[in-house]
Order: structure tokens, then sequence, then C-alpha cells
């Protein structure tokens, strides 16, 4: 297979697929190439050429990690990165060279933990916390921050520092995770800290940074935000979780429950959403409480993997300093808002990559796959969904580079707001439809956990969370609509003053 001279005599009768698969190989001399890559990814041959080679051909290179079957594919590929593409006036030199380290190190210190964890449902590892936090890749999840210099003195991944880190650089982080194709780990190892940790780095007192954001830059502590209840969702303002000061006013006692808190199994800090007053936003205030005495959590089980760690959190008279304030109170709704362009952001960057992992994967097959006598990729009805597929990624992909190129510019800025909003639902649909189409074109490959069709098994079962996450597709695109609404009023307002 692919040069090597596979000894196949004791494995055969364990192998996964039953001993009659390798019917198709028994061809003595012959090469088995075509048959092998048929039914398998070239990660089956790495795995097993250490313990089955006996040989190469003569005249060929031993090659444990063979090239000839490493499948490149330029739609798989960023449009930044493909060959014979015009550079983009996104980038520069220094995203390229952050490209290539990010990628390296996620292919080669991350990718075997993710692969086994997120099939298994175990939660990423301390160790992998920690190596991640050593690295700088914990910092990364922060996102560009004033504070960022100030708790992370050293150089970022790929020498760049910590005032020369933007949006791109993060969007590609986005990027070279999704190409592992394990959402729930991928989730796992930062995604509570990418939506949890800003809040505390923006609002969050001098104190209680110089404390949090050494500890969770550095993996020793997790965070996560908890914002969504059981009766609360995308209606954050109708949060029902109290805290009322105490006596000496020295502590709010925190009691009742979040649902949906992605990284709540393993978080020791929680930035939560608390009802401090009346109804409605402005009695809403944001407070950052350390897993102590009272605080309990439960995994939920959803439709993707557990290692991410998706809990119902439980506060049940959780005494809270009142430093532990993010921002003032009653102005915790204005926080979370503020932290919503980011949280969305991320998705949005994340939803479009997973949906390229889905055409690089369906491609693949449409190359491997013959029926009726032809490879897929000859069948016009796979080339159109292929088309389909391309079309809305690539679409999705510039419209994600070009809100990035505004957040670059500021990220703050109130048309934002409305602009991401519609950008993650947007996105979400384009994933959905990806995923069917990617499915179709596997076929029952592309409904299996594992095999050939595994990342898009499981990036299947991420895409409803993306489209509910975060805010549902309805919610978002109504929030689009009205902050079109205000800005083309505002627009015309001024205009009449100038007339």
């Amino acid at each position: 297979v692919d040069n090597h001279v596979l000894d196949i005599a004791k494995f055969a009768s364990i192998h996964p697929g039953g001993a009659h698969v390798f019917a198709n190989f028994r061809a003595g001399a012959n090469d088995a190439t075509a048959a092998f890559f048929a039914l398998h990814t070239t990660d089956v041959l790495r795995k097993y050429i250490p313990r089955l080679r006996v040989g190469v051909l003569e005249g060929a290179q031993a090659n444990d990690a063979p090239s000839s079957r490493d499948f490149v594919n330029p739609v798989g590929l960023a449009p930044s990165e493909r060959p014979g593409y015009a550079t983009s006036p996104y980038y520069n030199a220094s995203h390229a060279a952050f490209r290539k380290v990010v990628r390296k190190f996620t292919q080669t210190e991350i990718r075997d933990e993710a692969l086994a964890n997120d099939v298994t449902g175990k939660a990423p590892s301390s160790e992998m916390f920690e190596k991640l936090g050593a690295h700088g890749y914990l910092a990364l999840r922060l996102g560009p921050s004033p504070v960022l210099a100030a708790v992370y003195p050293g150089p970022l991944p790929g020498g760049i520092k910590a005032s020369e880190y933007d949006y791109f650089h993060e969007l590609i982080v986005a990027e070279e995770l999704a190409t592992l194709g394990t959402p729930g780990y991928a989730d796992g190892i930062g995604g509570g800290l990418s939506i949890g940790l800003p809040p505390v780095a923006m609002f969050g007192t001098d104190a209680l940074r110089r404390k949090v954001l050494p500890e969770v830059l550095s993996g020793k502590k997790k965070i996560c935000l908890a914002i969504s209840e059981a009766g609360a969702g995308s209606d954050v303002a109708n949060i029902g979780c109290k805290a009322e000061l105490s006596e000496d006013g020295r502590h709010f006692v925190v009691t009742g429950a979040k649902k949906w808190i992605t990284n709540g199994m393993f978080a020791d800090y929680f930035t939560t959403a608390v009802r401090t007053s009346g109804p409605g936003m402005g009695g809403i205030t944001l407070l950052l409480i350390e897993r102590s005495e009272g605080v309990s959590t439960r995994l939920i089980k959803s439709m993707y993997s557990s290692s991410a760690g998706t809990a119902y959190v439980l506060f049940d008279h959780v005494r809270v300093p009142v430093e532990n304030v993010l921002g003032k109170v009653g102005q915790g709704f204005k926080c979370i808002m503020f932290n919503f362009n980011h949280e969305r952001w991320v998705m949005c960057a994340t939803i479009v990559a997973y949906s390229r992992v889905l055409l690089d994967e369906a491609m693949r097959w449409a190359f491997v796959r013959k029926v009726f006598g032809k490879a897929l990729i000859e069948q016009p009805v796979i080339r159109e969904k292929l088309a389909n597929m391309t079309s809305r990624i690539e679409a999705a992909h510039a419209w994600v580079e070009s809100v990035t190129f505004q957040m670059c510019q500021d990220s703050k800025a109130k048309h934002l707001a409305g602009q991401i909003a519609l950008l993650k639902a947007h996105c979400s649909e384009v994933m959905w439809k990806c995923v069917d189409d990617a499915q179709q074109v596997l076929g029952g490959r592309g409904i299996t956990q594992s095999g050939m069709g595994a990342k898009v098994e499981r990036i299947a079962a991420y895409a409803k969370l993306g489209a509910i996450l975060g805010g549902s597709e309805e919610i978002l695109r109504d929030l689009g609509v009205r902050e079109m609404a205000k800005e083309t009023s505002a627009v015309n307002a001024n205009n009449r003053v100038s007339a």
C-alpha cells in the first residue's frame, strides 16, 4: 500500500470490519493502494505502519506519513493561503507566519487528545490546559484587548507582540482549531474562556484582573460565561437568578440556576448575570462567582461531545464579595451586550471554518469513491452539491473577513451589533445546508461516528447548536433589522439637520 509492504496475517482477524475486508487486498505482488484508500484515511495508514510494515518496495522511500496520499484540496484552505491567489489586503506577513505556527501546534500538540476525548466525552486534561497556557494559546482566546499586554507580557505564538495581535490573528486560531473536526473538544479548551474572560478583562477591578487573568491564561484555573437559564435564553433581560446584598453590605448572596453553560462542569470561575433589583435589563448585574460552597454543577448531555463540559449550574446561597461586580451594579446588561459582539463573531468564524471542513471532506470523498463505474466527482449531481457548498462558504467567509476588518478599526462601533447578528444567523444557515450536502455526498459514512465520515458526523451534531447558542437565528435577524432601522433613522435625521 503506497509503496509499503504490510504483513496483515495476524491483524486480519482483529480488523474492525472483519477479515473479509482484506479480500480486496489479496493481490499478491499487485498494488493494493487504490483498494485501501477507498475504505481508509491516511490516518489509518500512519497509525498501523509501524507495527505492520515489513519493508518497502525496492527504490521507494520509507515514509511513516506518506505524502503521496495527503490529498491537497484548495477549497479546503482559506482563500488567503491558496496557491495562485493574490495576497489578501486583510493579511500581512505576521498572519502567514502565525498560521503556520498555530497549525503545527494544533496538529502536533492538540490533535491526538482532541480526537480521543471528543469521542469519549472526556474533558480536556489539566495537562493540556497548562500546555496551552504555557505556549500562549489561552491568551489568544481572550482576543485583542488593551489589557492583554499587561497580563501576558511575553510574545504570543509566532513571536507576535500582544499589541500587534488583531482579530485576523484570532480568526486564524478559530480556523485552525476547526480543522480538527472536534467541536465539543474545541469548545472545551477555551470556549468558556473566550466569552467568560473578556468581561473580567474589560470591566473587572484592577485587583480582580491581577488575580484572575494570570490564573486563567496560565491554564491553572478555568472560566465560563453563565447567562442562559431555563426561562431565559435569547431573552437575556428576563433572567431570574437573584443576588441580594448581605446585611453587612460586603457580599451578594446568589440563589438560582443557569443552564447550557459551556465549560461549566470544570470551571473555577463563573461570569454570571444576576438580578440585583427589579424586572427588566436595568435590574441586571454581572458578577464573577468563584466555585465555592453552594456552587454545584451537573452535566447536560447535548447533541455534541460532552468534552465541552456543558452544565447545569446551581447557586445555593453563594456569598460573593461585592468587589466581584463587573462594571457597575444594575449595568450588567450593557456589559453582556458589549461581550456579545465578540462572542457572536467568534461563533461566525468557527461556523464558517467548520463548513469549509465539510466541503473539504466531501470533495476528498468525491475523488475517492466510485459508483456506477465513475468517481463521484464525475457525477453532475454531486458537482452541483459541491458548487452550492462552495458558493455559500466563500460568500460567508468574505462577509466574516469584512466584519473582522471593521472590528480591527473599532470593535466597539455601534453598527457592528446588527451586522454581526445578521452574519451569525447567515453563517449558521450556511452550515446547516452544508451539513446536509456533505452527508448526502458521503452517504452512510456521513452519519457514522467513526471512519472516513467521522468529521462530518461530529460537525453535523454541532450544527444546530450553532443556530441557537449566542442567540437564535430568529432573534438575531430581528435584532439586525432593528439596528439597521436605527441607523437609517439616524442618518436621515442628520441629513434633515444639515439641510
